[in-house]
This record gives structure tokens, sequence and C-alpha cells, in this order.
């Protein structure tokens, strides 16, 4: 239990870092996990205990935008690894037993350039 708050509370300032670059919806969309392969995935582990894991991110592969400065959005403490759609798929499970509606979006210049799951969401692991 002690893991999934220091992950909930280490998730919380990476949204607040996040939303220094881009504007994240209030709302949750249907999780992208769809049959068409155009979008890329990463989670952000905590580097003190990399079973921690803090967010998840499913970015769309059209993006056009220059990327995110992500080592000061990380900061010292995070890391981001690129991970498959199976395996990003089965961590969201693992984590987010809840079939559907589990990630925000989040928008650069207006258009919706990917989508986040934060820790401080988890609502139970099997």
């Amino acid at each position: 239990m002690a893991d999934i708050a220091i992950a909930a509370g280490l998730a919380d300032e990476l949204r607040d870092r996040l939303r220094e670059h881009v504007h994240i919806d209030p709302y949750c969309l249907p999780d992208p996990f769809g049959d068409k392969d155009d979008c890329t995935y990463f989670v952000v582990l905590d580097r003190e205990n990399l079973n921690r894991v803090v967010a998840m991110f499913v970015n769309k592969k059209e993006n056009n935008l220059p990327q995110l400065p992500w080592s000061s959005i990380l900061g010292e403490r995070l890391a981001k690894v690129s991970i498959s759609k199976e395996d990003a798929f089965a961590l969201k499970h693992e984590l987010m037993p809840k079939e559907t509606n589990n990630f925000y979006p989040y928008r650069r210049n207006g258009r919706i350039a990917g989508y986040a799951m934060f820790a401080f969401q988890i609502c139970g692991q099997r």
C-alpha cells in the first residue's frame, strides 16, 4: 500500500510539471488500445523503486509537434521507459481493472497529442 501512496504523490507532482507544457482535459476518455497501431506507449517509473509505476502515456504517432522537454518534466527521480502496446495493455489492466475511461487526453496547440493515466487514479490491483 505504501508503494501506491508514494507513486500517487509522485504522479501528482508529475501532472503539475506536465501542465506547464500541455493542457490536460478534466475528464477521461475510452482507453486508447484500439485496433489501429497509431500510438507509442511509455511508462514513467520511480528510479528509487522501478516497480513503482507513476504514470502511463499513450502518444499519437501523427503528432508533428516538437518533443516535450521530458528531462525537466521528469526531474531526477523519474524515468521514462518505452513499452509495447501489448505490455501497456497488460499493465493497465493490472493497475486499473476498470475496463474503460482511464486516460486523460492532453492537448498541445488545441489538438489531442496523447493520453495519460496517473498512479493517483489506481482503483485496485489484481
